[in-house]
């Protein structure tokens, strides 16, 4: 199992590429924030797909990392998504992830996601990685 504190590090240092915080990590689930400003918002002012697409599968990453320990090549293998209603431009993402299934080679999660401080869910995706065998 990987801390809360070691997955923001490994996230941090292999992907700094991301705006994706995250919040909490274990017990089968995770939660993560994205951050939006004005370069993830598409026109008529509401975030875009591919930010949610991404706060989804960070969520998914940490849930996993979060039981099996930092496994880098832990890697998407689908992501389902349903966009259910348009998020708030001016509050974070918020993805809570609760993993389904943990297996040797496979985990399946679902993350459900909203805007900071609102109840309606704004998109929901099923996502499963692969996890690499572990060597002896």
């Amino acid at each position: 199992m990987a801390t809360k504190q070691e997955i923001a590090s490994f996230i941090a240092r292999e992907f700094p590429q991301t705006r994706v915080q995250v919040l909490e990590a274990g017990h089968m689930s995770a939660t993560v924030a994205h951050e939006i400003g004005v370069t993830e918002l598409r026109p008529g002012g509401t975030v875009s797909g591919p930010v949610m697409m991404a706060t989804a599968d960070v969520a998914l990453y940490v849930a996993i990392l979060g039981e099996i320990g930092i496994v880098p090549l832990t890697v998407t293998t689908s992501l389902s998504f349903n966009f259910m209603r348009k998020p708030s431009a001016d509050r974070r993402i918020l993805g809570v992830c609760r993993l389904m299934k943990l297996g040797r080679t496979l985990a399946v999660g679902e993350v459900a996601l909203y805007s900071e401080g609102l109840p309606d869910m704004v998109a929901h995706a099923v996502g499963t990685y692969a996890i690499p065998p572990v060597k002896s």
